[in-house]
């Protein structure tokens, strides 16, 4: 049998700890928006080598997964130059995973010799480092990656900065990187003291305390918890300190957003936005303060007299949305908020076929699915006036999940059609059926047996209200 020339170099190439050996999975990501998103981040760091080599190791695996394997090269270039113009003590211990990126990308451009000297100086490194300090930059090295690529490897980039702060717990950078993973995944606490991530974002704060996004993280995430008056203190310590960042600038718009102050949030946006043009992420929140100041102007009582005011800021939150998804198409949240607006603005058929397509795009990612037939439940139930569908819909998205924020929304928006149905037609088994199966869901077993009775009375063959009938009764026992 004779072994391919390669086989040997391919062993080598499977062992390195890079972006190619991550699992980086396309259908994660929307490389276009991926990519803008990292030249934005290479124009905000200028001066800022060690960052901006990191930036830039990743954009060239973005253009290899492109196809445009000599500009990813070039970056690759760039990456390590950087990095080893870099005056910190012992920077080059930052290259481990450019030169696994620069083998790999050798490699599959043929140049097997070349992939061959970048397998070497990792080996050279690691006769300069010991392979737990390396190892620790890898862990963060790959943490910003997670953090950066998809919301699905946001668990996987807290793990990872966990790891590398075991080797060195008072590094500034990865405490920050430790802190804005579990800022993004912590959802179900109720308050500040309890929040591991209000715990860490005070952690990375002390080691840095010019932090300026770190300060701002904090205070929103205070401002969940009601403790308004540290995190106004926060966010505008944070404005002061990098007025500049478009990254702090958004996270400050946010909390404006947050406490109602809508025009100084969209005035921060739009400055955000002259510097980074290409961000779907700051066309969406545009979108979404105009949206909030419109709900605002139609609950106001002159709601006639603003009316050229509403349909304005329809217009721009439309607007601002069709630009997040050029410049994203797999951008499912604003895909779901432009289909609800075009049923605001009576475009029926667009809106529904935008929701359709949004459908199938969160089946195929798996992501975000309960939130879009939530969503998809609201279009048809507001804008197309069947309740019937929209049922479908919540039925759908509830079973899902029952106890997330979205299945409680639908089990809840399930209740209140059900309840309508029956006040309308008391002789509706369905409703009633539904009915039972919002109480089951609640563990409220005695209504539910009850609301299953009568959808049976009413529909006698029914096998799912009789199978949840026998099984309600027998747990009762």
């Amino acid at each position: 049998m004779t072994l391919n020339p390669d086989m040997s170099l391919q062993t080598k190439l499977l062992q390195l700890e890079c972006h190619f050996t991550w699992s980086l999975k396309e259908c994660d990501a929307d490389l276009t928006d991926l990519q803008n998103r990292l030249e934005d981040d290479c124009i905000f760091y200028v001066g800022e080598e060690t960052g901006t080599g990191r930036l830039l190791s990743f954009l060239a695996f973005t253009k290899y997964r492109q196809n445009l394997p000599e500009e990813a090269l070039e970056d690759l270039k760039k990456a390590e130059d950087l990095v080893q113009k870099d005056n910190k003590k012992d920077c080059e211990k930052l290259l481990v995973v450019t030169y696994g990126d620069f083998a790999w990308l050798y490699y599959y451009m043929g140049d097997y010799s070349t992939s061959w000297i970048y397998i070497e100086k990792l080996e050279e490194l690691k006769e300069q480092f010991p392979p737990s300090v390396l190892q620790a930059v890898v862990n963060a090295e790959k943490g910003w990656t997670f953090l950066k690529y998809s919301r699905k490897c946001y668990e996987k980039a807290k793990e990872c900065f966990r790891k590398a702060l075991e080797e060195e717990p008072d590094d500034s950078e990865w405490n920050a990187g430790y802190a804005i993973a579990l800022y993004r995944i912590e959802w179900d606490v109720t308050s500040a003291e309890e929040s591991q991530a209000v715990k860490q974002l005070r952690r990375a704060l002390e080691l840095n305390p010019g932090d300026a996004l770190i300060m701002v993280l904090l205070g929103l995430r205070l401002c969940v918890f009601k403790e308004m008056r540290e995190a106004e203190d926060l966010v505008e310590k944070a404005l002061e300190i990098s007025p500049d960042n478009p990254y702090v600038t958004r996270y400050v718009a946010k909390f404006y957003r947050q406490s109602g102050s809508l025009e100084k949030s969209v005035a921060l946006l739009k400055k955000a936005l002259k510097q980074t043009p290409n961000s779907a992420f700051l066309h969406h929140q545009i979108a979404t303060s105009y949206k909030m100041k419109k709900i605002h102007l139609c609950k106001m009582r002159n709601h006639d007299a603003n009316r050229a005011e509403v349909e304005e800021l329809l217009n721009l939150s439309i607007f601002h949305l069709e630009q997040a998804i050029r410049l994203k198409p797999s951008f499912i949240y604003a895909q779901m908020d432009l289909g609800l607006l075009y049923g605001e603005k009576k475009s029926i058929e667009e809106g529904e076929q935008l929701l359709q397509e949004t459908l199938q795009l969160a089946r195929t990612k798996n992501e975000h699915l309960q939130e879009v037939h939530r969503c998809y439940g609201d279009f048809l139930l507001y804008h197309k006036k069947s309740e019937s569908l929209a049922m479908k819909h919540y039925m759908e998205g509830s079973k899902m999940q029952e106890d997330t924020r979205e299945g409680k929304k639908c089990i809840f928006k399930l209740e209140n059609l059900a309840r309508r149905r029956i006040s309308r037609n008391p002789g509706d088994g369905e409703a009633f059926g539904i009915l039972g199966y919002v109480h089951q869901t609640r563990d409220e077993k005695r209504e539910a047996i009850e609301c299953y009775e009568k959808a049976l009375l009413l529909d006698l063959e029914n096998e799912e209200y009789l199978s949840a009938l026998c099984d309600l009764r027998l747990s009762l026992r």
